[in-house]
């Protein structure tokens, strides 16, 4: 059946007026992630003080949140609303690609940034010549590089299964775990080679974030003065909590006893996919005050230039 198949998106269909709600909820998380990631990326490119190798990974990690959550936040606003909730055998395979490279992107990068903080708090003297411009670019090429590598070998393994008429996804949006599924023979390469990029993607890096802030916390606790330990705890204070938000809530959903009734499963999956990325500007601008600073900087030239 192959690319002429359509799946059908069973989200919560048997809850309508619980759809209507999660529609509003995660149209208005939606465009908070627009406003508040779109303006971090516009800072970083056009503040000089921003120039820095911390806010050119933000930039990279407030991108990838747009491009991770459009690649199915508008399409699974249209099936709250719709009574058609289906998508084609492309449109899902393409979702589930592009999703499951920002998410695989995404751990990769939390890790450089954490050794970029390392770098910066215990190594402060050779900070600008340990992490040039060249170096940042290639530890962000390869967090992307990583990223898209995984999602291609896990996107080729499921697309090879074949499908004999079961077209159900018991998911908001086109799932990999939930698309292999379907499949009508055995999928167990497929589960163990999803399992293997999960503990690769997801818990190498937390060990380097976790080795990073062994360091980190044993530089700091060396310095004298309290005002000198608060200034290094606040330079990767933001990213901290990102982190703690991001692998806590993934944690929690692998670790909590699967629940008897799927659609709570199925809501703590789009908590995490929707939740997760509108935090994070939210987390790094209400904690630097460079990137508060660099707003209100904008926000004057712009009321400046409106009334001249």
């Amino acid at each position: 059946m192959g690319l002429l198949m359509t799946f059908i998106l069973q989200g919560l269909s048997e809850y309508p007026k619980v759809e209507k709600l999660l529609f509003v909820m995660c149209l208005m998380m939606y465009l908070v992630i627009l406003l508040g990631n779109s303006p971090l990326i516009i800072l970083t490119l056009l503040d000089s003080h921003l120039h820095t190798p911390m806010y050119f990974f933000l930039g990279n990690l407030s991108f990838l949140d747009i491009c991770y959550t459009s690649s199915f936040i508008p399409s699974m606003l249209i099936h709250f609303l719709s009574q058609k909730k289906t998508i084609s055998f492309l449109r899902c395979v393409v979702q589930m690609s592009v999703s499951y490279t920002m998410g695989s992107t995404e751990c990769v990068l939390l890790a450089v940034m954490a050794y970029d903080r390392y770098v910066a708090i215990c190594n402060p003297l050779r900070y600008p010549i340990i992490m040039s411009k060249a170096l940042c670019i290639q530890m962000a090429a390869l967090s992307w590089g990583l990223g898209f590598l995984n999602s291609l070998t896990e996107t080729i393994l499921a697309i090879q299964l074949p499908f004999c008429g079961k077209n159900v996804i018991n998911h908001f949006v086109c799932e990999i775990l939930a698309f292999v599924k379907l499949a009508c023979t055995d999928i167990s390469l497929n589960e163990i080679a999803i399992m293997l990029g999960n503990v690769i993607f997801l818990f190498s890096p937390l060990l380097l974030i976790c080795i990073s802030y062994i360091f980190i916390l044993s530089t700091v606790l060396r310095i004298n003065s309290a005002e000198g330990r608060k200034k290094a705890f606040s330079t990767c204070s933001a990213h901290l909590t990102v982190v703690t938000v991001f692998y806590g809530t993934i944690l929690f959903m692998y670790m909590k006893p699967k629940s008897k009734d799927s659609a709570v499963d199925k809501l703590i999956a789009l908590f995490y996919g929707v939740v997760t990325p509108m935090l994070n500007p939210i987390i790094y601008s209400l904690r630097n005050t460079e990137v508060l600073g660099a707003m209100r900087k904008l926000m004057r030239r712009h009321w400046f230039w409106r009334k001249g």
